[in-house]
């Protein structure tokens, strides 16, 4: 097969493989001067212990974005966004800075991660 071909078909398959991978979407916080950036806590819970056991982190809403950690049962989130049955999450050692106001609609930026998660695993507990 010429070299040109073998070109095309590499070429071919890097933009269908690329094509099919969703782009990262941050996590909101904030956005009201009265309010906590993001005003509610929650837990996760209800996962299958006969499954994976873990609660998938994406780096988006959807099962298609690339998993960015493992959550656990217990473990706790500051919602702070959603889209669809999805939640964006900021979770970490103490507040995350979010448990005060952040005036400005804005992408998290630190001290803690933050990510995408699948409501029905999260139980709010808060807020």
């Amino acid at each position: 097969m010429p070299v040109r071909a073998l070109s095309g078909i590499a070429a071919a398959a890097w933009v269908s493989l690329t094509m099919a991978v969703a782009h990262a979407e941050p996590v909101l916080v904030g956005g009201d001067a009265d309010y906590d950036a993001c005003p509610t806590e929650g837990v996760v819970h209800r996962l299958d212990p006969n499954g994976d056991n873990f609660l998938a982190v994406r780096d988006g809403p959807g099962t298609q974005h690339r998993m960015l950690q493992k959550l656990f049962s217990g473990d706790r989130v500051y919602i702070c966004s959603n889209s669809g049955a999805w939640l964006g999450v900021v979770y970490g050692p103490g507040d995350c800075g979010v448990s005060g106001p952040i005036p400005t609609r804005s992408v998290y930026a630190g001290p803690c991660r933050a990510g995408w998660v699948h409501r029905s695993f999260i139980r709010e507990v808060a807020g």
